[in-house]
């Protein structure tokens, strides 16, 4: 897998800390696989929109990676539950059902961006890097080190 410039926190210099939603084992093993790439760290994972509410509650990540078709809860309601909550949550949704009136669902309920699957790690960096905004830094950036893209 390609080496990425590690993304932090800007207020800390810290990993950023992510939650890791998907009903599919395998699907959180990939994603978490990718963001230590970009030197993340996961904070939590959930397999469903409920256990999501009360893992973003327990550990308050900075970016929560979230399924749209998950048992007990979708992933669209846990978004949106979690930003009534927490209006300052970054969520982006993650998810191979890529159909329009979802993605515009999801946008309306609060999540930041939309990434399609099979997740692509060039992508999802970039979606990272612009969801975190001013909150994040590439660690580097201000010696000139690039993305490579």
């Amino acid at each position: 897998m390609e080496q990425f410039v590690p993304v932090k926190r800007k207020k800390d210099g810290q990993a950023v800390r992510y939650l890791i939603v998907d009903d599919s084992v395998f699907a959180r093993k990939n994603l978490a696989r990718m963001i230590e790439t970009f030197g993340g760290q996961v904070a939590a994972e959930a397999g469903d929109g409920l256990t999501a509410i009360s893992e973003f509650d327990r550990t308050h990540p900075d970016i929560v990676l979230m399924d749209i078709t998950m048992p007990q809860m979708e992933g669209i309601e846990a978004a949106e539950r979690i930003v009534q909550q927490h209006p300052e949550a970054r969520i982006v949704m993650v998810s191979s059902v890529g159909y329009q009136e979802n993605i515009v669902a999801a946008l309306q309920r609060g999540a930041r961006h939309f990434v399609q699957k099979p997740v692509k790690p060039e992508v999802l960096y970039e979606v990272i890097k612009y969801v975190l905004g001013e909150d994040g830094v590439v660690a580097g950036a201000a010696a000139g080190a690039g993305t490579g893209a």
